[in-house]
């Protein structure tokens, strides 16, 4: 074998090599990242549920709902004696859970459900008189836990995490018992999984 065709091969292996070391760094780089994403959010859930609950079953409101999930529908609560509305609640769901209730009629694991609730301002427009969104009071937060992750936690039963929070602070529910400070308003949607579906149009199979 000549010297030169020798020369090609050793630098053909040592590039090789390199590929070989450069691609196997890269792959421990990712592992590390995907370690350290489950580390830091601490959750018994994946995706976009781990960023809103934690290790023990604490929830907080996602920062990204407006522009991440999908929205369902809206409610209108009648005003008492006066034209109008004189709530709005707003409901939207994290990504997927749509084409997955539409599949079977069941909300899938891990889904989020929030729901605004807004104090109305009510004028005359040229459409007639209307309500609309004016200020936020807070949030209605579910998450579907299909398995009973948290049995221990007041915040979760029935296969779900209730928690409402005032719109001044999104990170801290005042909810103490999902049994009595939430579960009360769903008891007529108990056959439909505790969720008001005939609201939202997006879910109609």
């Amino acid at each position: 074998m000549s010297l030169v065709r020798h020369y090609e091969m050793g630098n053909s292996t040592m590039r090789l090599a390199s590929a070989i070391k450069v691609a196997f760094a890269g792959l421990v780089a990712i592992g590390a990242v995907t370690a350290y994403g489950r580390l830091s959010t601490g959750s018994n859930y994946t995706g976009a549920t781990a960023a809103v609950v934690d290790d023990k079953g604490g929830m907080r409101m996602p920062s990204d709902y407006r522009t991440t999930y999908q929205m369902l529908g809206t409610w209108a609560v009648a005003a008492d004696g006066t034209p109008g509305s004189k709530e709005m609640h707003v409901v939207y769901a994290s990504p997927g859970a749509i084409v997955s209730y539409r599949k079977d009629g069941k909300f899938a694991d891990g889904t989020v459900l929030v729901k605004e609730v807004f104090e109305t301002a009510t004028n005359e427009m040229t459409t007639g008189t209307v309500s609309s969104a004016h200020q936020l009071k807070g949030w209605f937060l579910m998450v579907k836990d299909s398995v009973g992750r948290y049995p221990g936690n007041k915040l979760w039963g029935d296969g779900w995490g209730w928690a409402w929070f005032n719109a001044s602070d999104p990170l801290n529910t005042t909810t103490t018992d999902y049994a009595t400070d939430c579960q009360s308003c769903h008891v007529p949607a108990q056959a439909s999984d505790w969720i008001y579906t005939n609201g939202y149009p997006p879910l109609t199979r």
